[in-house]
């Protein structure tokens, strides 16, 4: 099977933990964007979504599901989201498509996160794929200085030969070169840094499930 193939399994299977009637919370990227096609075709059923990036709120928004901003949602029985790494304890890196501040602010107010992943994407130590970290710009010297005392070797994220900027108006900080063995003490750690909006480590609060594309088949793992 192909990659795409094994996201679309599992966008498929992800099915299963929508809650009719409800909001549910959606996420960012390939992944995300593959369930996002198949919660379309059963919209009848749900209530509306909450989106972490405009790029998902505009995908949600042409299958005609309703788009509810957060301030105005008390509860989410689930968020579904994809990652670029997941390791066995359910922890996460996310943020390859720059929405990490708003997935793990959508994230928070769910009662569980369903990630779902191809099978390449889950580790025994994450850190392989480049760590984001969203900055406010005038903190990306002294962020890089202590991602370096970290191991880290940071480099700011461009896009067509300028800063990246995320939906947040801010830029994001790729620290590759981490073995990341203690997610939730990283994540804390980086957290405190002057500057940081947000890491994109999800292991203070992971995933509840993990919905994992294999060529054997979909396997659900649960943390």
């Amino acid at each position: 099977m192909t990659q795409d193939e094994l996201k679309q399994a599992v966008a498929l299977a992800a099915l299963d933990y929508v809650v009719d009637g409800a909001i549910i919370g959606v996420g960012t990227g390939s992944t995300a964007n593959f369930f996002i096609d198949e919660l379309g075709k059963i919209k009848h059923r749900i209530k509306g979504a909450v989106a972490s990036s405009e790029a998902t709120a505009a995908r949600l928004k042409s299958h005609g599901i309703s788009v509810f901003d957060l301030n105005d949602v008390d509860n989410m029985p689930v968020y579904i989201d994809g990652a670029d790494e997941i390791d066995h304890s359910g922890a996460m890196i996310k943020g390859g498509g720059g929405a990490l501040t708003r997935e793990k602010i959508v994230a928070s107010v769910a009662d569980k996160f369903i990630c779902i992943a191809d099978g390449s994407k889950l580790v025994d130590v994450m850190g392989q794929f480049a760590l984001p970290v969203e900055i406010i710009p005038m903190a990306e010297a002294s962020v890089a200085r202590s991602l370096r005392a970290l191991g880290a070797k940071p480099a700011l994220r461009m896009k067509e030969g300028k800063a990246y900027v995320t939906d947040n108006g801010c830029h994001i900080i790729d620290a590759a070169g981490l073995q990341i063995r203690d997610p939730k003490a990283l994540e804390a750690q980086i957290n405190q840094l002057p500057g940081v909006v947000s890491v994109g480590l999800f292991a203070l609060q992971g995933a509840a499930v993990c919905l994992l594309g294999t060529e054997q088949g979909v396997k659900t793992l649960k943390f």
